[in-house]
């Protein structure tokens, strides 16, 4: 597959003090797992955005540790800074721009430290990242990642400063953009992973939507699905290093159409193969398109006992006018009508969605609509943003961002507080019922508290059910990766808590134990 050649830059490093790297906090967690006896330095990566994001740093990593590099989580320690970004929102860029200010102090007194910024907004402002952050090194767009490791070299080594990024889409034909945006799947890294027994899957490759507010189309190049033949060799190696539960990632997962040996492979023909990979306990997919959602894909997850009884179906809006002004492609009776059919195959299936307040436009009365929307659905949850204007968008162009800030703030509360309650009374009527987790390890309470291994007892665990629902109980470290009955006894509107009940131990014929702390 050709790529857009990175444009190498004379290295200009000005670095202006000797302060503290200070505060180096943003929207998403680092995951980070060192290891001893590196020859080629210390990594830090810090994550912003979405699950692509995650699998695109995991790949990143991996290719890193093959050439020696640790992992630290203090950037103080690094030889070598990452960050892979986000431009869905303007809050996020502003977050990785403030980080890389305080870096320059940083630089001064490890000069030979390097810098870099990967992922959408790295394709979306590329050189506009050095002329903000000169001390950067390397730019790196979401299609060019797989040069990663040689620019660093270059960085290090000969003191290039190097941009990395895919064409533009208003700059070549389809074919010669998407080459541009290559498919990148080196070895995967372990320690990126969410828990060790969970990994995501890359089957969708961009988007073709060109929703008014969205710059991924942009940031991620035409939508390309990836050969299913890739899919199942991957999941398999997966099976076989541990992996319980697959999610398979897409910006319009059930947008997914590939032709492989003459034959046509949809979503659910997928589902239907990787099924039957042994060791795979629990499939998932998103985010899915409302217009792509098919029946053949509804009776899959019906028909299919590993596949999640969960579906993320974003609306964006409740109201007719500010769909089109979106330009999603479907009526909110489109929706319903999508919704009708989900509920028909699956009855117990948890939808959620997501909801934009403030669009260019969007009056009290629309905003109603969408709280309408919200109580007719009940969603599991929704994920409610505040409209943020993106430049090289639609919207930005053609549309004027006239709702004020407080009114954004008080949609998004008042949707908010309505998700919130409908969540904690659909959670509710599991209250004294059992329920089946994939244990996923030690709950977010529970890892701060620090080191457990000493333990006598048990621990706060968390898991979720084939719903999606986040359920905490107590028990062994060891259930994580495995599936364990759990019945409920409190709920928030988040979360559900319970207690293990039993579980079934196959060793020469099969007993229903209780489990011991």
């Amino acid at each position: 597959m050709t790529t857009t050649s990175a444009t190498l830059i004379p290295a200009a490093l000005a670095p202006q003090s000797t302060t503290p790297f200070g505060d180096h906090g943003l929207s998403q967690a680092v995951v980070s797992s060192p290891v001893a006896d590196a020859h080629n330095g210390k990594l830090f990566i810090e994550t912003v955005g979405c699950q692509m994001n995650m699998l695109d740093s995991e790949l990143v990593v991996g290719a890193l540790r093959k050439q020696g590099y640790s992992l630290t989580d203090d950037p103080r320690e690094a030889d070598t800074i990452l960050f892979n970004t986000c431009s869905v929102r303007e809050h996020a860029e502003h977050k990785i721009y403030s980080a890389l200010g305080r870096l320059k102090f940083s630089k001064q007194a490890r000069p030979n430290q390097v810098i870099g910024v990967l992922g959408c907004m790295a394709q979306k402002d590329q050189e506009l990242v050095f002329q903000r952050a000169p001390h950067v090194d390397l730019v790196v767009g979401t299609g060019q990642l797989a040069e990663v490791p040689k620019l660093i070299d270059a960085a290090r080594s000969r003191r290039e400063r190097s941009l990395a990024v895919s064409l533009d889409r208003k700059e070549a034909g389809r074919a010669a953009v998407s080459d541009s945006f290559q498919s990148y799947d080196p070895l995967r890294e372990p320690a990126m992973r969410p828990t060790p027994h969970q990994a995501f899957v890359r089957i969708v490759i961009g988007c073709d939507k060109f929703c008014t507010y969205c710059v991924v189309p942009m940031t991620r190049g035409p939508e390309q699905s990836r050969p299913p033949r890739d899919i199942l060799h991957e999941v398999k190696v997966l099976a076989d290093q541990g992996v319980k539960e697959v999610t398979l990632l897409g910006q319009t997962v059930n947008s997914y159409k590939h032709t492989q040996d003459g034959r046509l492979f949809r979503l659910s023909d997928l589902l239907e193969h990787i099924h039957d990979v042994d060791g795979i306990l629990r499939l998932k997919f998103v985010t899915n398109f409302p217009k792509d959602m098919s029946d053949d894909l509804l009776r899959a997850v019906r028909d299919l006992p590993k596949c999640a009884q969960y579906l993320h179906v974003p609306a964006q809006s409740g109201c007719n006018e500010m769909l089109k002004r979106m330009k999603r492609g479907y009526t909110v009776e489109d929706y319903r009508e999508m919704f009708g059919r989900i509920r028909s195959t699956l009855p117990k299936a948890a939808v959620s969605s997501d909801f934009i307040v403030g669009f260019c436009g969007e009056t009290e009365e629309a905003h109603q609509k969408s709280l309408d929307l919200i109580r007719e659905c009940r969603f599991k949850n929704s994920f409610i943003f505040k409209y943020s204007p993106r430049p090289g968008t639609k919207a930005f162009e053609l549309h004027a961002d006239d709702i004020p800030e407080a009114v954004k703030k008080q949609r998004n509360a008042e949707m908010l507080a309505l998700q919130n309650q409908i969540s904690a009374e659909d959670n509710a009527a599991f209250i004294g019922e059992d329920v089946e987790v994939l244990v996923e390890g030690l709950s977010k309470t529970e890892i701060k508290r620090g080191d457990t291994s000493a333990s006598t007892g048990p621990v706060q665990l968390t898991g979720r059910t084939s719903c999606d629902r986040i359920v905490v109980f107590n028990g062994n470290p060891r259930l994580a990766g495995s599936l364990a009955t759990i019945q409920i006894d409190d709920v928030t509107p988040t979360t559900m808590l319970g207690q293990i009940v039993t579980r079934e131990v196959q060793h020469g014929s099969s007993l229903l134990l209780p489990i011991l702390a």
